[in-house]
């Protein structure tokens, strides 16, 4: 049998192997894709972060380091058992910022603070 009795006797469409597919993008549909949601075609999507805010020179962890360190010296004197940890807290935030120097500085002065409250108080009743 030839080719065009093939067609004409199941109404099917021969493709050859070598063509590429001809069903993608469908060309005879005309479907409408959520125009309603859609932006307007030609407009482009604003980032709303600013420029400067991308530029981090590490502001975050030297305030951090520089909070843990004031608090960890408070704690020395003052509510150890309250303000050693979150020197001890704030101070690894700094630490992992690449404020190592500030950041350890608060830790150990934090843990201090804490250990030191916990070994002094049965001396003060």
């Amino acid at each position: 049998m030839s080719k065009d009795k093939k067609r004409k006797k199941n109404n099917f469409k021969i493709v050859d192997s070598k063509r590429s597919r001809v069903d993608y993008p469908r060309k005879d549909h005309q479907e409408e894709y959520a125009a309603e949601v859609a932006p307007p075609v030609g407009t482009s999507v604003q980032n709303s972060r600013s420029v400067e805010s991308e530029v981090d020179d590490g502001a975050t962890g030297r305030i951090a380091g520089y909070v843990g360190l004031g608090i960890g010296i408070a704690s020395l004197f003052m509510w150890s058992v309250i303000l050693g940890p979150i020197a001890a807290v704030i101070g690894f935030y700094a630490y992992s910022q690449d404020r190592k120097t500030l950041g350890a500085w608060s830790m150990v002065l934090g843990i201090l603070a804490t250990i030191s409250y916990f070994v002094l108080i049965p001396f003060a009743r």
